[in-house]
């Protein structure tokens, strides 16, 4: 099973069997019966009831039956309850701002999303943050004791155990700044603060297009570029949480400068403010573009390129066309390193669908080692925009869930 979603359990072998089926329940699309669940887990009928009979008596769990079309009465199943709590997911961007609330069974019940400028710096950040989400409770008649957990993301390298981001290249006033620590005393709830890609990677495995993959990794081509990296079925951070930071490898030793202080990144020349640059550029030059009748030269964003290009706009699919090739070059070379069985491309600029991803494919399998590059799938995020909101609602159910599973016969965390 996948133990990073886990928190530390009472070291016995009977929890951590309970919390291993518990993610089992979780992670089966449409439920999971007694007997499969015995099955996977090679234990005992006996040992299995003891371990079921726990989760149904803390309302976590709950039997239904089997919606699958088969002859004879329908198997009794196990699914998440849930009607037992609420959590909260945030995906805090460069130049966006998402909040999802969820219940137990990851069904997002409502979200907001705004523009948002994260180079404000954490306080102005984390009040707009914390407005918006007494918003979204107001609005659905909830209040903050009533959500068990929340997840965050940012767009910057994390240091878990302090809950912090240090030395991010687009996030400037932050570094060492306690988020974690920051966003517990506004709320008083159980927090996990992520790296916005990783939870990309998380949500895209646990609800989208690399559902039950074990070695993954989630590309968000957004502002900037990230790289969430799924290895034996756990998040790899690194030593110091900078693991996957893609965007900041070299990839023209001539290109422009990148935020970071270097210059050629990836992420200067393939991101959405790179992408928008030079779509401003086009224009600028007089090329015949349809860019130029969609708005303001200053206004204009990737995502703009990206709509010109699917209709058909030469200078745009051009554009897009040379960042899926960069990309490629970057993703190469991690599917050497880390071979990986699926690469999922998100975030904003992914919505160019083929446009981008085409040469993003043609790319890793002229430089990717053979071995590898037969194998790999190169798909677009099923979940879109909402990948990493739901990595980090993936996050907080494991923080509230696993902590009910800790509180034998259903003892009230609320």
């Amino acid at each position: 099973m996948s133990q990073f979603l886990w928190p530390t359990p009472i070291q016995n072998v009977k929890n951590l069997n309970k919390h291993a089926v518990l993610d089992l329940i979780r992670f089966t699309p449409g439920g999971i019966s007694r007997a499969e669940l015995a099955q996977r887990m090679d234990l005992s009928r006996a040992a299995m009831t003891a371990i079921v009979n726990d989760l149904l008596e803390s309302a976590i769990v709950r039997e239904t039956e089997s919606h699958s079309k088969q002859s004879g009465r329908p198997p009794i199943i196990l699914e998440i309850n849930p009607a037992r709590g609420h959590v909260i997911g945030i995906d805090m961007g460069v130049t966006h701002l998402t909040i999802a609330l969820s219940n137990f069974a990851a069904q997002v019940l409502d979200e907001i999303e705004i523009p948002f400028d994260i180079t404000q710096g954490p306080e102005p950040c984390l009040a707009q943050a914390e407005a918006l989400l007494t918003e979204l409770l107001e609005k659905n008649d909830l209040n903050i004791e009533k959500i068990m957990s929340l997840g965050i993301g940012v767009p910057g390298p994390i240091v878990s155990e302090e809950g912090m981001v240090i030395a991010p290249p687009v996030m400037p006033g932050w570094d060492g700044y306690p988020i974690r620590k920051q966003i517990q005393a506004y709320w008083s709830i159980p927090v996990s603060l992520n790296n916005d890609a990783e939870l990309g990677a998380l949500g895209e495995w646990a609800y989208g297009a690399g559902r039950g993959e074990s070695h993954l990794a989630y590309i968000k081509v957004g502002s900037g570029v990230g790289a969430g990296l799924l290895l034996n079925g756990q998040i790899y951070q690194g030593s110091t949480g900078s693991a996957g930071e893609i965007g900041h490898l070299t990839v023209d030793e001539n290109g422009p400068a990148c935020d970071c202080g270097n210059t050629g990144c990836l992420e200067a020349v393939a991101g959405g403010k790179a992408i928008a640059r030079q779509g401003r550029e086009a224009i600028q030059k007089g090329q015949r573009t349809l860019l130029s009748s969609m708005g303001p030269i200053e206004e204009l964003t990737a995502r703009d390129v990206a709509v010109a290009a699917r209709r058909g706009d030469l200078v745009s699919q051009q554009i897009i066309t040379r960042a899926g090739s960069y990309l490629g070059i970057a993703i190469a070379g991690l599917v050497n390193l880390f071979n990986p069985r699926m690469v999922v491309v998100g975030g904003g600029v992914s919505q160019a669908g083929d446009l981008l991803l085409q040469p993003i494919r043609d790319t890793i399998q002229r430089r990717s080692l053979p071995g590898a590059a037969k194998t790999v799938k190169i798909n677009t995020a099923i979940l879109r925009r909402r990948s990493s909101s739901m990595g980090a609602v993936v996050q907080a159910l494991s923080n509230a869930l696993h902590q009910f599973a800790e509180k034998k016969g259903g003892e009230s965390l609320l």
